[in-house]
């Protein structure tokens, strides 16, 4: 046996014939060389055992009750048009037209009875062979795509991805008439990490927070890579308590003390976190959206940073009441009626919100 059958020795096998004689025979052969062979009575049972997965090669009789091998064949290639399953019809048909029938139906080989063993096992091989070839290329093409979409360090989405994303949540948003929240979050004193326990702390660190980012969001959520120490997250069709809620609960998750732990000689790990929501006043495009989330994100560093601010013409501040669920709506006079405006943590934990947030604090979803 050569170097590449005995790397290919173990590949799984289905066979189809309702010939119990040449069934068994075949089954011999193939196991004979080291396959794992499993055997069926027709092509809908070999198509069931197919859908199950972790199938390296099909032989089908042509003739057969039930479900011949022909309309199988055309069947297994519809189930696998996003990869390459071997199928070779095995028949005692030896004319051209039934050789070119089955080849039309997407078979890999036809194989006629009676049929010489070296010569089978040989055309087996082949093709067991091209289905390794075939599925190292379909791996390397994945991890290449992945690597054009994802950021290596975080395994977030990367700008690239982000740009062409947030054009489609943003026409589909005026499409539709549905909100998008977007936040921008910045990492705390991440130049002090870095100087503490070197560059490994400091990636440590914009991974936990890409990690809690992600714990906190829904799937068809996008959380990406903006900058070198900022997130970017798109909410489609949330609406602005569901965004405010949503930046909250990343804020408090990083500050979580499992967190804080995994930060460089002890210092305590936070975000500053920018929120703002299409559609409002001045916000009618995806660069406003963009330009509105990080002006409240720097708001809220010159604030000192550890909190959520939120973008909007208006100026509230709720803030949890100890032991209850309602807010506690506090007036704060802007200085520029259209800035950012800021939620600092009070003694009893902070919350951002507006004019809804009082209304329906654990509401998230303006479609839900």
């Amino acid at each position: 046996m050569g170097a590449f059958a005995r790397s290919v020795r173990g590949s799984t096998l289905v066979i189809a014939d309702d010939d119990p004689m040449s069934r068994d025979l075949l089954v011999e052969i193939l196991r004979s060389q080291g396959y794992a062979v499993e055997a069926f009575e027709d092509g809908q049972q070999a198509i069931e055992r197919v859908a199950r997965g972790n199938v390296d090669l099909v032989l089908l009789d042509v003739v057969m009750p039930r479900l011949g091998g022909m309309e199988a064949c055309r069947l297994l290639k519809g189930m696998t048009s996003d990869g390459f399953l071997p199928v070779v019809l095995v028949t005692v048909k030896t004319d051209t037209r039934s050789r070119l029938e089955g080849l039309s139906m997407g078979a890999d080989d036809y194989v006629c009875k009676p049929y010489d063993q070296g010569e089978l096992l040989a055309r087996v091989e082949a093709l067991l062979r091209i289905k390794k070839l075939s599925d190292h290329v379909a791996q390397a093409r994945a991890k290449l795509e992945q690597l054009s979409v994802r950021d290596p360090l975080t395994g977030l989405y990367n700008y690239r991805y982000l740009h062409g994303r947030l054009s489609d949540e943003f026409r589909h948003a005026e499409r539709h008439h549905h909100p998008v929240g977007c936040l921008v979050l910045d990492i705390d004193r991440l130049q002090a990490i870095n100087d503490a326990g070197g560059r490994r702390a400091g990636d440590a660190a914009l991974c936990s927070v890409a990690e809690a980012a992600v714990e906190c969001v829904r799937s068809a959520d996008v959380v990406s890579r903006f900058g070198g120490d900022e997130l970017l997250v798109v909410l489609p069709g949330t609406h602005f308590a569901g965004s405010v809620a949503i930046a909250e609960q990343i804020w408090r998750r990083v500050r979580s003390s499992e967190r804080t732990e995994e930060t460089a000689a002890g210092l305590p790990l936070s975000v500053s976190i920018g929120v703002a929501l299409f559609p409002s006043r001045d916000i009618r495009t995806k660069e406003e959206l963009l330009r509105s989330a990080d002006a409240a994100l720097q708001q809220a560093k010159r604030d000192g940073g550890d909190r959520v601010c939120v973008f909007q013409q208006r100026g509230y501040l709720y803030t949890p009441s100890a032991g209850s669920n309602p807010f506690v709506e506090r007036r704060r006079a802007p200085s520029n009626p259209r800035s950012a405006y800021g939620v600092e943590e009070s003694s009893m934990g902070g919350h951002a919100g507006g004019p809804d947030a009082g209304k329906t604090p654990s509401g998230r979803r303006g479609s839900e």
